[in-house]
């Protein structure tokens, strides 16, 4: 389950202050050191913040769950606990109810029931919501396929920085979607997405300077690809540097 790759939440980060009437830690300080401490403890603190009705541990918490860090990890639990939070206006939270109906993650696999989410937490400036909407829509995934309006939702998540909508729209000018094909931006947005540590983007850029013939370059990128990426990815790109590079080997390119 790698929820991570198209949205989750980051509890370390995320700036928790529950309430006045929480026992638990009340400050954002507080929050922080138990949020980087023991992964069992932290879930129990989230857990407590939670059923006090604070929507943004709501929310960690469910990813807690999604993800079984420091709990068992409970997809429909995670979900009931999503829900709780979009009630209180999170879009990461619509963002997530979707990715779960969207993966069949404690509930039935349900694109076209994902695409509403999606659209709220896009409608409400998530990047991710954005990003997750349009992959739908350039695939006709649950939704009419229509890759103009995914491209413009690429774009828009990618004016916001989103590394990952930024290696899509490069691979929509690679492939001629939507837009004439046209390789130098299609290289453009492909290095824009490896600078910003999507390891997809990192694979895309390292392919480009492969065939500008800059191999040194392109073999630090196929590094990064791989220590970013998961292992199924890793294994893809050791089969096409197989295939694609003879010289390869041990998932390495001369």
């Amino acid at each position: 389950m790698t929820a991570a790759k198209a949205g989750c939440v980051d509890a370390a980060q995320g700036g928790i202050v529950p309430p006045a009437s929480v026992s638990a830690p009340v400050s954002a300080q507080e929050w922080r050191e138990i949020l980087s401490g023991p992964p069992a403890d932290a879930a129990l603190a989230l857990e407590r913040a939670a059923r006090e009705g604070v929507a943004v541990a709501q929310l960690h918490y469910g990813q807690r769950l999604l993800d079984g860090h420091g709990v068992a990890a409970d997809p429909r639990a995670a979900l009931r606990w999503f829900h709780a939070a979009a009630q209180g206006g999170l879009a990461m939270a619509m963002n997530m109810i979707g990715r779960c109906l969207d993966q069949g993650w404690g509930t039935p696999e349900d694109p076209a029931a994902a695409a509403p989410w999606f659209r709220a937490a896009a409608d409400r400036g998530l990047d991710w919501g954005m990003y997750n909407l349009a992959t739908l829509m350039a695939l006709g995934r649950g939704v009419a396929q229509d890759r103009a309006a995914a491209l413009d939702l690429f774009r828009r998540a990618g004016a916001l920085g989103h590394a990952k909508s930024l290696g899509m729209i490069g691979s929509f000018y690679e492939d001629g979607w939507a837009v004439s094909r046209d390789m130098k931006m299609a290289a453009h947005f492909y290095a824009r997405a490896a600078q910003g540590d999507d390891f997809r983007g990192c694979f895309n850029h390292a392919r480009m300077l492969l065939e500008a013939g800059r191999h040194d370059e392109a073999q630090d990128w196929i590094e990064r690809a791989r220590a970013a990426g998961t292992p199924r990815f890793a294994a893809q790109l050791d089969l096409w540097l197989a295939q694609n590079l003879p010289q390869a080997q041990s998932g390495q390119a001369a």
